[in-house]
């Protein structure tokens, strides 16, 4: 098919910074499709205007409506970076498009720091919640992100001090590539500029020798959650990751999710991935959630239900974590649900449910192992070996 919509990334100097190609395709545009900053960068074009449709998702009919006029998605910078132009493509055949791409927020914001883009982590808070970013603060760690407003800075500086970054140095640019760019700089710990709505945020991040270490390899201690004490523990919490295996949007369902650790470990772990804490208790659901929100992990789902009652009604996914409520039956729905190349990790602490697992080993293979951990304790004026409750954990994947 003849592509009949062009996806055009603008800047702040407008037409005047496309390529004559591009500026070409948009100047003889029929429709034209964007904000109002964009519309406003492309003025003196005599082609109908289309705002941004609330809600926004009702877009891709307005944009099918046109096919067969030529149709034309102003947005900044990348369209598939962060951007409209990745939800148009997920909606509209990509043949039907095309993609005309150019400097975005990310790379002026590089070239005015001096940093390499291959030495940045990039991610955004527009539009979303802004404590996701939590679990990138690591010492020495480069962040670009693209805010929500002007109050994100602020935010994010809270958070950073709040974790012992308190001397990390930001900068906020904004209106970047046109007439009106303004720069403000400052460290987290005393942030007090007003700054325009739309703006970029550079973060490098300093800490403090009793700062928070919160990396992603999974593995995060304990008193890090707040749980009631039923928990997967730190060290069996590496080692059930490691089989669950995270990976770049995948889904996982943590069944008996309790306080969340695993689940957050999970989403921590790989950029993008997504869990599923089931769970049928409401103080359970309370921690996992505010765990969520303190680790960086804001977009964990938690469900009220048994299982495997409420299986039905989830989405299909990756990988699945049993870690209370282990039955036959709940095992073969879980199965029955589980993506191919999917992973299923059980860990069992009492003799019943090792039972159970001993059972479906004999019947579907996988690995069994038997795992102890002892933490040194004060013992009098002295330490000693003090045993967590063993766990037997059997892991396979679906082929």
């Amino acid at each position: 098919m003849t592509p009949w919509l062009h996806v055009v990334g603008i800047g702040e100097d407008g037409l005047e910074g496309l390529t004559p190609a591009t500026r070409a395709v948009v100047e003889a545009a029929e429709v034209l499709v964007g904000g109002e900053r964009h519309q406003e960068l492309a003025r003196g074009i005599g082609a109908e205007r289309l705002v941004w449709p609330s809600p926004f998702d009702a877009l891709i009919g307005e944009l099918v409506a046109r096919r067969g006029k030529r149709v034309v998605v102003l947005t900044s910078g990348d369209p598939l970076w962060f951007s409209v132009g990745a939800r148009i493509g997920r909606r509209i055949d990509p043949s039907e498009i095309v993609y005309h791409p150019h400097v975005g927020a990310f790379q002026l914001a590089a070239a005015r720091m001096g940093w390499s883009m291959a030495d940045v982590e990039t991610l955004t808070v527009h539009g979303r919640p802004v404590e996701q970013m939590i679990a990138f603060i690591q010492p020495d760690q480069r962040l670009l992100i693209l805010t929500t407003g002007e109050d994100t800075p602020a935010q994010i500086a809270r958070f950073l001090s709040e974790r012992g970054f308190g001397q990390s140095r930001m900068t906020v640019l904004a209106n970047m590539g046109g007439a009106d760019e303004v720069r403000f700089d400052g460290v987290a710990e005393s942030w007090a500029h007003e700054v325009p709505p739309f703006n970029t945020l550079a973060v490098e991040c300093i800490a403090a020798p009793d700062a928070a270490l919160l990396p992603r390899v999974p593995g995060l201690a304990d008193d890090l959650f707040t749980h009631d004490g039923t928990m997967t523990k730190r060290e069996l919490r590496a080692v059930t990751l490691a089989k669950l295996m995270p990976m770049r949007a995948a889904l996982l369902w943590d069944v008996g999710t309790g306080c969340g650790s695993v689940a957050v470990e999970w989403m921590r772990a790989a950029h993008y991935a997504r869990a599923i804490g089931i769970e049928p208790r409401a103080d359970r659901r309370a921690m996992a959630a505010a765990n969520a929100l303190a680790l960086g992990v804001p977009k964990l789902e938690l469900v009220e239900g048994s299982a495997p009652a409420c299986f039905a009604r989830l989405e299909a996914p990756d990988a699945i974590f049993i870690g209370g409520g282990l039955s036959e039956a709940v095992f073969d729905a879980a199965w029955a649900a589980l993506k191919p190349l999917g992973r299923l990790v059980a860990n069992a602490v009492t003799l019943e449910s090792e039972a159970v697992l001993l059972r479906l080993a004999e019947r579907h293979g996988g690995e069994l192992v038997r795992l102890s951990v002892e933490r040194a304790e004060a013992l009098g004026g002295m330490q000693g070996w003090k045993p967590l409750r063993g766990v037997t954990q059997w892991s396979l994947v679906k082929r």
